[in-house]
């Protein structure tokens, strides 16, 4: 038996968010003394491949096909699934990423397996019964669930566990799976990424607006501090709405989820909708001139003010400590 892990890229690259599960991984297969197996699909060099074997992966499956050079969620389940009974793993370890979020309910299919998405914390096993600790009701709150099927698929949420250094072999090895033409009845033509922001589903600060800042003139002060702190920049949902900025950027239930270290919310009230894509967040800093906003209810730090007059002094400070570090 051994732990598969299924390494997404972007254009070639590993995020963070990759590495924090690999690390995961590595952990859950210690914990049940066996192997890890990582899957990387698409075009990645060996230079990034051998980044895997650095955090435990024992060996590296790669599938490099023309058909699968973007993401396509049937066809991508049923690779994975195939190098799952190939190395007779029984636990399937991927990243609660968009597409990790829909390739976890076809692989649970394909293996027959108990599904966990949303996990943030190594699972206590018993035997064959894994009990993990898990996001509900759109990450308002935390549920403990049990896989007790043989065969098990964890979707980890990204910056819920730390990326850890174990080196192991990580033998390179292609690998080629059948897929069917109906897996590829759906098929992404491009995509076009912002190659000179931060990615926001992997970001570990976000720096996001509201209506508050009365129109898309003044977001110039949420860029430049999003720029200092090295942070992504978001907005709540009638901002995207309303045209100010791009729906890439929305955050909320109906949005992206973010599950940063530090989420600053300048001008957003905090309509329970907002509240759930951001509820997953280590520390969340709220600014209103609304002292009733509903955001001060979940912040874990508030300032009560006019955000024309706090974030300049923000900014301000950010630059002086830079400057004096």
């Amino acid at each position: 038996m051994s732990v598969l892990i299924y390494t997404e890229n972007a254009e070639g690259k590993f995020k963070k968010s990759t590495f924090e599960a690999v690390s995961y991984a590595r952990a859950v297969a210690d914990q049940t003394n066996t192997s890890l197996v990582a899957i990387s699909i698409g075009d990645v060099a060996n230079d990034q491949l051998s980044l895997l074997g650095k955090y435990g992966a024992g060996k590296v499956l790669t599938v490099s096909n023309a058909q699968l050079k973007n993401f396509v969620n049937q066809a991508y389940a049923s690779v994975i699934a195939s190098a799952a009974k190939k190395e007779s793993a029984d636990i399937v370890v991927l990243s609660n990423s968009f597409s990790g979020r829909g390739l976890a309910p076809r692989i649970g299919v394909k293996l027959d397996a108990g599904v966990a998405d949303g996990v943030v914390a190594l699972p206590e096993i018993a035997g064959d019964k894994f009990t993990v600790k898990k996001t509900a009701f759109s990450g308002k709150a935390f549920a403990t669930v049990q896989l007790t099927s043989s065969n098990k698929v964890i979707a980890l949420v990204p910056n819920s566990y730390q990326v850890v250094e174990k080196p192991a072999a990580g033998a390179i090895e292609a690998f080629s799976a059948e897929t069917k033409e109906s897996d590829f009845k759906a098929m992404v033509k491009e995509i076009v990424r912002s190659t000179d922001k931060v990615s926001l589903p992997d970001a570990e600060i976000v720096v996001s607006g509201g209506r508050g800042l009365k129109g898309p003139e003044n977001w110039g002060m949420v860029e430049e501090l999003a720029e200092l702190l090295g942070a992504a920049t978001a907005c709540s949902k009638p901002v995207s709405d309303a045209g100010w900025r791009p729906h890439s950027e929305h955050v909320g239930q109906t949005g992206i989820a973010v599950s940063p270290n530090l989420y600053i919310a300048i001008g957003i009230s905090g309509a329970i909708q907002h509240l759930a894509g951001i509820s997953s967040s280590k520390v969340i800093v709220a600014i209103n001139k609304d002292p009733e906003a509903p955001i001060f209810k979940v912040a874990d730090y508030g300032i009560v003010g006019d955000a024309f007059e706090v974030v300049p002094k923000l900014i301000a400070a950010v630059k002086e400590y830079k400057a004096s570090a």
